[in-house]
């Protein structure tokens, strides 16, 4: 009997081929959508699973709280890890210092700059890296030093990097031992970027500056992680540790301190933090994509639903024969099941073949390298299992329905779908509209939130401005002779120093005291420092006041707020004001607009400008823009090479890194078009083959009509008017809907667009635009024929 169903099916989709293509087509498009979408959910929930110790792990973190408003951070003072190990031996399986950094790793000729991280010897073990050469214990020494597979290759080829020498930052006293190999991490962890791993005990006796925190529990500049015992439980051991930093801590008045762990399992997707509180964070796309895909899919099973349904007359006499010779309900339902099945499994075919073709653009866009699972058993268990259910599930309203016919009705020639028989198809019509706009409209917010942000003004001039990081001790001693060469070559008007990156900020203070503040303030500030030129550099515009000058000695003393900080400490008019820290004086020289270094979305931080009396960490240099970019990076790259042999050229320009600040906004806003566009596409597909069928189903009453004078655009009114209330009624469902999510997902961020009714009408219009254009290929075919072919035939 089933080889007899299957057999009938496949000569059902032979026989109604474009029915078929619509109902196939329609299927994969939804099928692969939600195999794309499930791949990477599945990317995004196996983030660090890599990790063997997965949900043992946690990092260390930081809560500072004043009254109702609170800070949440990741750096701990180097002290607590010695006191976590001594206090709490049997909570704490591993309790390991690291420090990220990026530096210069060479070997002979061969030179590379990469981030890695500086760990005491635990860290390879808790992490659980896979070593292909060597063993956990290789970071003992001091000298030693492990690289990951890719940098190993890149630095001695086929030969074999077991005990090879390499030259950290071109430092003689950074001559390294490869004492481990191990494999590269996956993209999909928090450590993938890691290419060396070296011994804390080189980080902490190499920098001079990190070796005088060492007992200090106010210097925050180390990140902790612990591997919980076997049997310790995660949120009692966090609050078991919440004041151990406190007794050595001087807090000021109102101020509190507390520590807590922050599990591996949620560093990735729980990683957003609102006043203290864990939020969120990815997750919120893993949902929101999710919903999208089981939409999607929906939307495709509509159409089969609806097709199958609306030809359910055609099929009529052929359920009314089948129950006249015997046949049972259950029987045709089993029937009409396997031909939607056997549709599922056609469409799961061409969805992967779909998969295959998207997938490299939609790993571009998400920034993933997601492939399809091919040898892996779970991957088709729920693919065909998905198919069969989304079978079932496709096919189990027209199965019921088509079965339910009576024979005796339906022979005599006296059976009826009723009134009420296009109900369901008109629901479902209306549902897939309906999300279709949601998510044509939340796509256009999505583009505008993106554009709104990125007119914001940025208080300096990013373009023809570029960054390199300072690594080598060369760069450092022959700073001054580089900044001269280059202005000196007329390539570039200007060349400093700064303390960190132009779109970014690295560091922060407080203790900040000022006239006039109140006892309610926090006083935690963004600090940048510049030598002498940053401001000429970076092109910074100024409200009041001046720039640092060489002319006064009394500079050093100086400091330049931004509008923020300015506004914060009420003043009208800051220039002249003191600031002081612990027992020292500022005077603020002058006041600039807001630069935005951090988050485009976020409002700008009070920042506090000072001048470095000690090297910094980046040489910031300013194109001049009567020449051409190529020339003059070919000059700067000329000065560098000759003056920093040691370090490779590498460069960053400001408005390339502050466009990545964007990234993962346009990447939600591209696949939401994709995903939108092709809802679109599966709503109007379904909207054009019941368009077909109900342009077939009355052809004799339109041939009727045509012979009593009816015009071809009354004809083409009668038949679009029914899927343009349709489409109507889908229109005012999704515009409250749209505007309700939207608005809540808006408040995510400080810096907004807001929700214009324009976008609501532009939606509808388009939406009636597209249904109309669907629907009137066949409206106009119907009302074009020759009415005496349609009515010969009876």
């Amino acid at each position: 009997m089933i080889r007899n169903y299957l057999k009938i099916a496949f000569r059902n989709l032979l026989k109604n081929r474009g029915t078929s293509f619509i109902n196939i087509f329609g299927l994969s498009a939804g099928m692969a959508v939600t195999m794309l979408i499930g791949l990477w959910i599945w990317n995004e929930l196996s983030y660090d699973k890599y990790h063997a110790n997965y949900d043992r792990i946690a990092q260390v973190w930081q809560r500072m709280s004043k009254g109702d408003e609170a800070g949440a951070f990741n750096s701990t003072p180097i002290p607590l890890a010695a006191a976590l190990r001594t206090s709490y031996p049997d909570d704490f399986k591993q309790v390991v210092i690291m420090a990220d950094g990026t530096h210069t790793i060479a070997a002979g000729e061969k030179k590379f700059t990469r981030t890695g991280i500086f760990s005491e010897p635990g860290g390879p073990e808790m992490l659980s890296l896979k070593m292909l050469k060597g063993t956990y214990s290789g970071l003992k020494e001091q000298a030693s030093v492990f690289l990951s597979a890719r940098l190993a290759a890149a630095l001695f080829g086929d030969k074999d990097p077991m005990d090879q020498l390499v030259k950290m930052d071109n430092n003689r006293n950074l001559v390294l031992k490869v004492t481990g190999v191990y494999e590269d991490l996956p993209e999909n962890t928090s450590f993938s970027s890691t290419d060396y791993i070296a011994p804390w005990s080189l980080f902490i006796n190499n920098w001079t500056w990190i070796g005088d925190a060492r007992d200090k529990w106010d210097f925050n500049m180390t990140k902790l992680f612990v591997q919980l015992a076997d049997n310790a439980d995660m949120d009692k051991v966090s609050a078991k540790i919440s004041q151990v930093a406190t007794p050595h801590l001087t807090l000021e008045p109102g101020l509190k301190e507390e520590l807590f762990l922050h599990p591996m399992r949620k560093w990735h997707l729980y990683s957003s933090f609102e006043n203290g509180v864990n939020t969120g964070g990815q997750i919120r796309y893993v949902k929101l994509f999710g919903l999208i895909g089981l939409f999607v899919l929906m939307l495709a099973c509509i159409n089969f639903m609806n097709l199958s349904t609306a030809r359910s007359e055609k099929r009529a006499k052929e359920v009314g024969i089948r129950k006249a010779i015997g046949s049972m309900r259950r029987q045709l339902i089993w029937q009409f099941l396997s031909e939607s099945v056997l549709v599922a499994f056609f469409s799961f075919v061409l969805s992967i073949l779909i998969v295959l073709i998207v997938l490299p653009w939609f790993n571009q866009v998400a920034n993933k390298h997601i492939g399809v699972l091919w040898g892996s058993p779970v991957f088709w268990l729920i693919g065909l299992g998905f198919s069969l259910l989304t079978g079932l599930l496709a096919g189990s309203y027209p199965a019921l329905y088509l079965s339910s016919f009576q024979p005796l009705k339906v022979l005599k020639g006296t059976f009826r779908a009723g009134r009420f028989a296009a109900v369901p198809r008109k629901a479902l019509i209306v549902v897939q509209f309906t999300v279709s706009i949601i998510l044509i409209i939340g796509t256009i917010v999505i583009y505008r939130q993106i554009q709104f942000a990125k007119n914001r003004p940025v208080g300096y001039t990013r373009n023809g401005l570029l960054s390199i990081q300072m690594t080598t001790p060369e760069i450092y001693k022959n700073y001054k002779i580089i900044k001269n060469e280059l202005e000196g070559s007329g390539m570039v008007t200007a060349v400093s120093e700064s303390q960190g990156p132009l779109t970014d900020i690295w560091a922060g203070a407080g203790g900040y005291k000022w006239r006039g503040q109140r006892s309610d303030q926090e006083d935690g500030f963004a600090v940048i420092g510049g030598r002498m030129g940053y401001g000429k550099t970076v092109d910074w515009q100024f409200i009041a006041g001046r720039d640092f000058s060489e002319q006064f000695a009394s500079d050093s003393m100086g400091i330049i707020l931004n509008e923020a900080a300015a506004k914060y400490m009420g003043f009208d008019n800051a220039v002249g004001e003191i600031i002081r820290k612990d027992s020292l004086e500022y005077h603020v020289l002058g006041v600039v607009h807001n630069m935005i270094m951090a988050s485009p979305y976020e409002e700008v931080r009070p920042a506090i400008y000072y001048l470095l009396s000690e090297p910094g960490n980046f040489v910031n240099i300013r194109i001049n823009p009567d020449v051409t970019t190529g020339k003059a990076m070919a000059v700067i790259q000329q000065v560098m090479q000759k003056y920093n042999p040691a370090a490779p050229f590498e460069y960053k320009f400001a408005d390339e890194e502050y466009a990545k600040k964007f990234s993962e906004e346009e990447r939600i806003g591209q696949l939401s078009t994709f995903f939108a566009i092709l809802a679109i596409m599966i709503s109007c597909l379904g909207l054009f083959g019941l368009a077909s069928y109900l342009a077939e189903q009355r052809t004799k009453e339109i041939g009727i009509r045509k012979i009593m004078g009816a015009s071809v655009f009354q004809l083409w009114k009668m038949l679009s008017k029914d899927f343009v209330i349709l489409v109507s009624i889908s229109c005012c469902l999704a515009v409250p809907v749209a505007w309700y999510c939207l608005d809540r997902w808006l408040l995510q961020y400080e810096y907004h667009t807001t929700i214009v009714w324009q976008i609501f009408v532009f939606t509808m219009l388009g939406a009636l635009l597209i249904a109309l254009l669907t629907v009137s290929y066949q409206a106009a075919k119907a009302a074009l024929s020759n009415p005496v072919k349609s009515l010969r035939a009876e």
